[in-house]
């Protein structure tokens, strides 16, 4: 694998790019297995599924490519492998990348969130793995879109799909 602190991966959306740069000395694994996933396909066609303005977008999930009549099962898909926490002190700040979990911290797959506003209270329970350096208007025209009635309100009514996600190798 080339360097992952110059590597960096842009999501292609209807709603505009998102550029991301990663901090592999914080969480190597998790890096290093965001990087293989965007290099394989995986996260092309994939739709972010939850949104919550003033929180977060979550993305990355597999069973987002399915039609809508079965979103049920978004929220609930992965690569079929999990990745060990790597927490540390980076705050949850806007722009800031991370992984989704279930309550188990050590079962990160494939699911990331962007943190649209502050979220202390992830600090030292999810991984922080990346930032924005381009496209927080992207997220904010993501977070702007209605959401659905019921629940936490979260799901998105026309989810916004990753068209492409292209892996960019720095020198």
């Amino acid at each position: 694998m080339s360097d992952a602190s110059k590597t960096q991966v842009r999501f292609e959306t209807g709603h505009g790019d998102m550029l991301i740069e990663f901090f592999p000395e914080l969480a190597p694994k998790h890096v290093d297995n965001f990087i293989k996933l965007a290099k394989s396909g995986f996260y092309d066609g994939t739709k972010f599924h939850r949104v919550i303005p003033g929180f977060m977008i979550q993305g990355g999930d597999p069973n987002t490519k399915s039609p809508e009549s079965s979103s049920n099962s978004w929220g609930t898909g992965g690569p079929g492998s999990t990745v060990k926490a790597e927490f540390s002190d980076k705050p949850h700040v806007r722009g800031i990348l991370s992984m989704a979990r279930s309550q188990d911290p050590n079962s990160a797959g494939s699911q990331f969130f962007v943190v649209h506003g502050d979220a202390a209270f992830l600090d030292n329970n999810y991984t922080v793995f990346g930032q924005l350096v381009d496209g927080l208007d992207t997220l904010d025209a993501i977070v702007g879109g209605k959401c659905k009635a019921g629940g936490e309100g979260s799901s998105p009514v026309e989810p916004v799909e990753i068209t492409k996600a292209h892996v960019i190798v720095g020198e």
